[in-house]
């Protein structure tokens, strides 16, 4: 447990209430940054956010803003707005940040109108900021009740992510460090392609064996993607790369699985996003994905169905059959 900090969170949606409130039962000072007024009113006056983490009790230390200012007069902040929202809001933040800041990206994807991972958009909002990246197998309800979890941070200086790793662990919020920021944010990005794949597969009732099956050809497209961008095997295997593809593939806690999961029964994407508050990142990710494996020449045809489902190119049925009559090949 690390001594007190003053930490701010950019984000009052689920998953960065949830790390607000892990940050301030260590013992930081911590602020959050929400868009909505609602939330801000719910979580100073009553310690809640009924909006975004019902029926969670939050540490009655955090306090909330919409003041963007309050937050960049800190000295460490979590970015936890969706990632094709993370250049805005880093552009905002330039300027007023304080010397050598420290950024921690907690969202997962890629960009999808430029297919670059997150670190580099800030690297060119920011760029005198301190980068790093956390990520890993962590479902927002289960980190806020203090359940416990694992993950993976990423700084360029090992000794700073340790620090940080001091500074943001808890009793049951555990934190590994690596300085490869590469493969922590790839397989963050990724996984959420997949896990639309995987709940296709779940909604279309096609069994346990095709779900492992899927899982298992995805984590290979995730890998050769990887290896091509200079990600290091070790971390796709941890935490931030197969942990994270096991735990959003593996339940419809995950928005992207259980966004797969209705496409598989045949709803419509429009409807779908529509009913919900909450980003399926997967959708925007997919293309970005796909363009950047194309660029590369990595064949991925996995992330390339759900692509085409999503933008509306193939069908559900199509893009299973198309999946099935691919060439027989080795499996290495």
């Amino acid at each position: 447990m690390s001594n007190s900090s003053r930490i701010g969170v950019i984000g009052g949606g689920a998953w960065g209430t949830a790390l607000a409130q892990t940050a301030a039962a260590t013992g930081n000072q911590v602020t959050i940054w929400a868009r909505e007024p609602e939330v801000v009113l719910d979580i100073n006056q009553h310690h809640r956010n009924e909006l975004f983490l019902p029926g969670v009790p939050l540490d009655g230390a955090l306090r909330a803003t919409t003041d963007l200012a309050e937050i960049a007069a800190l000295e460490t902040i979590l970015l936890v707005a969706p990632a094709q929202h993370l250049r805005t809001v880093t552009g905002q933040l330039s300027g007023t940040l304080k010397p050598g800041a420290t950024l921690v990206v907690c969202a997962k994807g890629l960009e999808q109108s430029t297919g670059k991972l997150l670190g580099q958009i800030l690297g060119e909002t920011v760029p005198s900021a301190r980068l790093a990246i956390l990520s890993g197998p962590s479902f927002a309800a289960d980190v806020a009740r203090g359940l416990p979890t694992a993950v993976t941070l990423a700084a360029a200086d090992p000794s700073h992510g340790h620090a940080l790793a001091e500074q943001l662990s808890g009793r049951n919020f555990r934190i590994y460090w690596t300085d490869d920021l590469i493969g922590t944010q790839l397989g963050g990005a990724v996984k959420n392609v997949l896990a639309i794949a995987a709940g296709i597969v779940d909604g279309r009732e096609l069994g346990a064996s095709a779900h492992a099956a899927l899982v298992t050809r995805g984590f290979a497209e995730l890998r050769r993607l990887g290896e091509a961008l200079g990600a290091r095997t070790e971390t796709l295997m941890g935490l931030s790369g197969l942990g994270d593809l096991l735990l959003t593939c593996g339940s419809p806690q995950s928005r992207n699985m259980s966004l797969g999961r209705a496409l598989g029964q045949g709803k419509l994407l429009d409807e779908y996003l529509g009913s919900r508050r909450s980003v399926a990142e997967g959708v925007y990710t997919a293309a970005a994905v796909v363009s950047r494996a194309a660029e590369l020449g990595v064949e991925m045809p996995v992330a390339s169905a759900v692509h085409a489902i999503v933008d509306g190119k193939l069908t559900v049925d199509a893009a299973i059959e198309s999946l099935l009559s691919r060439p027989l090949k080795p499996e290495a």
